[in-house]
């Protein structure tokens, strides 16, 4: 499994080295540039409508992760946290460090966190696609509590990950922490593609708990003055 783990590695390194050969030859040519221009484009296109797609199948939820801090345990230059929140599923953060590989997200607040999105692709990743993850809130790093632990088998596409409690009311957390704790075919690093923190949308009302009423006659007094 090693030798597999180390191919896959190198195969990965060597793809690197001939993209970045490809992006200087094509500088020398304008067809070049254009087909490039024209892949990325696309791939911009796709994503969006996968993207799109899914957060469709959650009404009334929206990705606070956008009003969080990132962090990661480690990060291939290149591929880290700007992969990771791209909304390129062609690009991903990739690990570079023993495991687990962590990936901590933080708020300035207490946020409801309903749902938690994750897009691997095994088909592309192989070795390095999660294969099992822990799940931690607290409101510090010293009071962190895994609240999932779960195997992962060949995930391809977007993984939806429920975070309610026993009342199935959303949890509560001023911090995310996801542990990739082992990989496919015992891989070492490890690829995520993108993720999204669902909750739902803070508004003016809700944060100072003003009363939504369905009469009208009610709602004409509904103003801060």
């Amino acid at each position: 499994m090693n030798t597999n783990t180390n191919t896959q590695q190198q195969t990965a390194n060597n793809n690197d080295n001939n993209n970045g050969g490809n992006v200087n030859n094509n500088g020398t040519g304008g067809g070049g540039n254009n087909n490039g221009a024209n892949q990325n484009k696309d791939q911009q296109i796709l994503a969006k409508e996968s993207i799109d797609s899914i957060m469709r199948e959650f009404i009334g939820l929206v990705d606070i992760g956008k009003n969080a801090t990132w962090t990661l345990s480690s990060a291939k230059p290149g591929f880290g946290i700007e992969q990771l929140l791209d909304e390129n599923l062609s690009t991903y953060w990739q690990s570079d460090a023993p495991q687990p590989h962590t990936i901590n997200i933080q708020f300035n607040r207490r946020y409801e966190i309903e749902s938690l999105l994750l897009y691997t692709d095994f088909k592309e990743d192989e070795s390095y696609t999660p294969s099992k993850i822990s799940i931690k809130i607290g409101s510090t790093f010293h009071d962190l509590e895994e609240i999932i632990n779960t195997d992962l088998e060949e995930p391809n596409g977007w993984i939806n990950i429920p975070l309610l409690n026993e009342k199935q009311k959303p949890l509560r957390a001023n911090l995310l922490q996801i542990s990739i704790i082992a990989n496919h075919q015992n891989g070492r690093d490890t690829h995520v593609r993108q993720i999204k923190v669902l909750g739902k949308k803070v508004t003016l009302e809700s944060k100072l708990r003003i009363p939504n009423f369905s009469q009208p006659e009610f709602n004409f007094y509904n103003n801060i003055r």
